[in-house]
């Protein structure tokens, strides 16, 4: 078996008075993905006045257990904070990961009143560069 080469992770932000926007590439993994928590955690910090933030996943490369945490402390985070977090033109590997764990409805349904009193949707509907493939009976996990 080859393992291939850790992609390390870069990200790219732009700011604005209500916007935040974070393009991730590389390997959201064990060994980085608290580099992305960290910076979110940051501009929520910087930005009081927040509205939305937005992670563009078009670069991700790989996403692991613990970047899948991380995503979901972020979602928390930003969820507590009032900021409607939008998982931008995610690879159909995210898709699919998301789908196969059942976090994808947790990142794309809207934000409920009680999460600080903002209505709004947590991300955008699944935007990919391709078609997804729905998991296949290979893929679901049998009861025990």
């Amino acid at each position: 078996m080859t393992t291939r080469p850790p992609s390390p992770l870069r990200l790219t932000t732009v700011d604005t008075e209500d916007t935040v926007r974070i393009e991730v590439r590389g390997d959201l993994d064990y060994d980085n993905a608290d580099h992305l928590l960290l910076a979110v955690t940051d501009k929520l910090a910087e930005h009081p006045r927040l509205g939305d933030l937005h992670l563009h996943c078009a670069g991700l490369e790989l996403v692991d257990s613990m970047g899948l945490s991380i995503l979901l402390m972020i979602h928390r985070r930003t969820s507590a904070a009032g900021v409607r977090l939008h998982l931008d033109d995610r690879p159909a590997r995210l898709d699919r990961l998301l789908s196969l764990t059942g976090t994808l409805e947790h990142f794309t349904a809207p934000l409920t009143e009680g999460a600080e009193g903002s209505p709004g949707s947590s991300a955008e509907p699944p935007q990919t560069g391709g078609e997804t493939t729905p998991a296949g009976p290979q893929d679901r996990i049998a009861p025990t």
